[in-house]
């Protein structure tokens, strides 16, 4: 008797493969733009020198491992996470638009609909990752972390920043797929070999990344300091007005780089190897 699985579980699977690989590549990254948001003394420039400098002192004084370190919520986060972004994605696409092309406009509903109701789900996981980037707390576990979280800080804690994470990743997914799917349109596939259609939909993915990076940024930077500090940063107003006040409109930026080359790779690689993997299911992503 043969099993048959059902479409959606399908992108849930590709999804989940896809983050898992982008998350492991990427995470260094993520932790680097963790720390420069929050240091209290800068490191020497506050782009790629700055980058570089917090790089080499967490080689030196954490190790090279030390650079994944909070891989581990990283992942608990990362491949459920991703999973049901792309199948409520799927299943959304297959909902409303079985018999047509979405618009640009429908497309950022979509992604950015789509982020929201994954986001929601896995943030007390994000709080954790947060958390262990930061250098600041030192749990034993992710599930030890989730119970001295909620232990300390109540169901608030866990779900700390959720105004400044949903206003930076709806908006970047929606982005995100708008200019994916725009990019990909303008794009001779019939003419174009096989072979490098995968690499023609990572460039696209980069593209949309980088887009998508840039407007998001400023939310980024409000979500890590409410997290790290909840006590301090009850309510998004707050945290707005501490970064202002101690670092002025060039705070909203800081870990910019680092986080625009995190996520642009990890969109567009997640994308191509979510893509790849639903073409060989014989389903349409």
């Amino acid at each position: 008797m043969s099993l048959t699985m059902h479409p959606v579980l399908k992108a849930f699977l590709s999804g989940s493969f896809s983050g898992t690989c982008s998350t492991l590549l990427f995470q260094p990254l993520d932790l680097i733009k963790t720390r420069l948001q929050t240091l209290k003394t800068p490191v020497s420039g506050s782009g790629q020198a700055g980058m570089m400098a917090l790089l080499l002192r967490v080689i030196r004084t954490e190790s090279l491992l030390g650079l994944w370190k909070g891989v581990s919520p990283s992942f608990v986060r990362c491949i459920p996470g991703v999973g049901l972004y792309f199948s409520t994605l799927y299943a959304m696409k297959q909902h409303f638009f079985s018999d047509r092309i979405p618009t640009a406009l429908e497309s950022v509903f979509l992604g950015a609909s789509s982020r929201a109701f994954a986001g929601i789900c896995i943030l007390p996981i994000t709080v954790v990752k947060t958390r262990y980037e930061s250098g600041q707390y030192h749990y034993g576990s992710v599930y030890g972390a989730l119970r001295s979280i909620y232990g300390t800080e109540g169901i608030r804690g866990l779900f700390s920043g959720l105004t400044a994470t949903l206003l930076r990743d709806a908006p970047f997914s929606g982005i995100y797929l708008m200019f994916y799917t725009q990019t990909k349109r303008i794009v001779p596939y019939d003419q174009l070999d096989p072979t490098f259609a995968p690499l023609v939909n990572f460039s696209c993915g980069v593209l949309a990344g980088v887009c998508a990076s840039v407007t998001t940024q400023p939310a980024d930077v409000i979500k890590t300091h409410m997290q790290l500090a909840p006590e301090k940063h009850q309510w998004t107003g707050q945290a707005v007005a501490f970064i202002f006040k101690n670092y002025g409109m060039v705070g909203f930026f800081r870990g910019g780089l680092p986080r625009a080359l995190r996520r642009t790779l990890m969109a567009a690689m997640a994308w191509t190897v979510y893509e790849q993997m639903m073409a060989k299911m014989g389903l349409k992503s």
